[in-house]
């Protein structure tokens, strides 16, 4: 997700909320999600890149132990032989998205087409595990900096796609201590009361499922509402 992160900084800085919908359904759940929550600060913890067998299911055991949903974004090459983790996701009732099938960016934001193609091969996996697709999207490094033709075609497809708003850094810093990554959940933030929280489930972000805790913890006690898309 180090696609550029001085530019991810920026688009911080320049948008109010980064959870981003297109489109007049897309628009209406976004809506609808959150007015709900008009008088009350909320939370969307959000995993890329997944599933490991490392860490994703120490990251699963906090959420469980804390009663606390989440939204896995997931590589369908990572996922295609640990369909049982992304039935434990649905099954503990967190999100599983579609995140790509390669993550390879040279391959897939070559085209609308090769973009499309590499969607449905993701979902593809995603229902051979649970029985369904998924039409929630994240664009591998975000949607920031992205040519309009990709984005369009997402949106065209019917397709919602969510971006963040703050950061754990644990794709950007190297090998950070669990101390490093609740620092940054708790100081990235760009809109307090819609927070959605990146964070990665990978084979070396162990750091992070040491630091879950602490995180979900801290927003706890200010009284944060934790949901999944």
């Amino acid at each position: 997700m180090n696609r550029n992160f001085t530019a991810i900084c920026a688009a911080f800085l320049m948008c109010a909320i980064l959870i981003v919908f297109y489109g007049s359904t897309a628009i209406n759940k976004s809506t609808s999600a959150f007015a709900e929550s008009d008088a009350q600060n909320v939370i969307y913890l959000t995993f890329d890149d997944g599933p490991s067998d490392k860490v994703t299911p120490k990251i699963l055991d906090v959420l469980k132990e804390e009663n606390v949903k989440a939204t896995f974004f997931i590589v369908g090459k990572n996922a295609k032989t640990r369909k049982y983790l992304l039935r434990r996701e649905a099954e503990e009732g967190h999100t599983v998205a579609v995140h790509s099938y390669s993550h390879d960016y040279k391959d897939i934001y070559s085209s609308p087409d090769k973009l499309l193609a590499d969607i449905d091969k993701c979902n593809e996996v995603i229902k051979s595990a649970l029985g369904k697709t998924s039409n929630l999207y994240r664009f591998p490094g975000g949607s920031f900096n992205l040519s309009q033709n990709l984005i369009d075609a997402v949106v065209e497809r019917g397709i919602k796609y969510i971006d963040w708003n703050a950061s754990t850094r644990d794709a950007e810093l190297y090998r950070p201590a669990a101390s490093d990554i609740v620092q940054a959940a708790l100081t990235t933030p760009a809109n307090k009361k819609n927070i959605v929280l990146l964070a990665h489930d990978t084979t070396d972000k162990t750091a992070t499922a040491d630091a879950l805790k602490t995180i979900i913890k801290y927003y706890k006690e200010l009284n944060y509402v934790f949901r999944a898309f």
